[in-house]
């Protein structure tokens, strides 16, 4: 496969910004440990935001959260299916996934139909490992395999093998390798909208700080497509703003750790600095410590990705100003339900999208602690 330049990947981005549209986030279910194994402005977009007193945002997280999901009416051909799933790495927002995951598998076995799968990843991302595993998973006979992507350029040729040898390929999660890369791969649920996701995390940034000033962003594991995509579209928002710019991008690999240490090399060689962007979940952890640490949380301007606990504290606390939060329960809930319909033969159009999206939605300080009474049975 050609290696995609960064100028293709996004202007095929910003084309795909024109067609999504952003609504409100359905959290189904709270973070747990899991059962199984491994356990501004965006074009034509529009998005649903959960509180935020200072700046007149209004709402709260309760009309976002819906317990119930339910199988759709498909009728399983088989009485039994044997799934592989793997994923970038071993990390609290995958487990979140696995929770819908076996909440599909249950509604399923209810039904009289028995969902057995594996649900393994490594605990450092690794494009190298994800193909090994999957080469290895393709030498045992499972119904379907499903990949979140790690790489699109390492992993693409790997599944177009698999395709072409006759196995029954998908992907999920936060990654795809869709048809414009050159995968075969025969659908997709997950974040369609990682570089609308980025763009507009750094709107709510570039506003709160008045359009002015310096940022840095942290972006987490190399060449995984979601935070590539998320890193874009930080950068061509900040782009627009003449009286703005990037200080400094840093990959944290997906570890509050080296989120952390990246942040406070950041403090100390910018003193002028105004905001930090995250584009993964752990980034936003990291940065916060580290703005704590170093007294400037009343200056510093946060905004990141996702669910975690530290992370919804620290919001509630107005040291993060924004969070996108993903909609991962459903991801899990609905990669089962597509993983079925692939293994019956169905292809997408018929009874499933090729792509099926799930979605996100920005959190500010005034939804955080119902958001944490949610998820983490937290009362403030």
């Amino acid at each position: 496969m050609i290696r995609k330049t960064v100028k293709n990947r996004r202007e095929r981005k910003r084309r795909c910004g024109e067609r999504l549209r952003f609504i409100a986030l359905t959290m189904a279910a709270g973070l747990c440990g899991c059962g199984m194994a491994g356990c501004g402005e965006v074009e034509e977009g529009t998005i649903l935001t959960a509180g935020e007193s200072s700046e007149g945002k209004d709402g709260g997280t309760a009309s976002f959260i819906e317990f119930d999901h339910t199988l759709d009416e498909y009728e399983p051909l088989e009485k039994e299916y044997n799934f592989y799933f793997t994923y970038k790495m071993v990390h609290p927002w995958w487990d979140a996934v696995a929770i819908g995951m076996e909440d599909a598998a249950k509604q399923y076995e209810d039904m009289g139909v028995t969902i057995n799968y594996e649900y393994l990843a490594p605990n450092m991302a690794s494009a190298q490992d994800q193909v090994e595993r999957l080469v290895d998973a393709s030498t045992r006979g499972f119904d379907v395999i499903g990949v979140d992507v790690a790489d699109v350029d390492m992993i693409t040729p790997v599944i177009n093998e698999l395709m072409e040898d006759g196995q029954k390929v998908m992907t999920f999660s936060s990654s795809d390798a869709d048809r414009e890369d050159g995968c075969d791969r025969i659908a997709y649920v997950g974040n369609t909208h990682n570089y609308e996701d980025g763009a507009a995390l750094t709107e709510a940034l570039c506003e709160k700080l008045e359009y002015q000033g310096k940022i840095a962003v942290l972006v987490g594991v190399r060449e995984a497509p979601c935070h590539e995509d998320r890193a874009l579209g930080v950068q061509d928002v900040i782009a627009k703003y003449p009286d703005m710019e990037i200080a400094e991008i840093e990959y944290d690999e997906d570890s509050v750790e080296k989120a952390y240490e990246y942040t406070k090399e950041f403090l100390n060689e910018h003193p002028d600095l105004a905001g930090i962007a995250c584009c993964n979940m752990s980034n936003p952890v990291g940065a916060a410590r580290a703005v704590i640490e170093a007294g400037r949380e009343d200056e510093i301007v946060i905004v990141g990705m996702d669910h975690d606990q530290e992370a919804l504290q620290y919001l509630r606390d107005g040291i993060i100003y924004a969070l996108g939060v993903q909609d991962c329960y459903s991801i899990g809930f609905d990669t089962i339900q597509v993983a079925v319909k692939i293994a019956d033969e169905n292809l997408p159009g018929e009874v499933y999208p090729e792509k099926t999206e799930e979605l996100t939605t920005i959190i500010y300080q005034d939804g955080a602690a119902e958001m944490l009474q949610v998820l983490y049975g937290e009362i403030s």
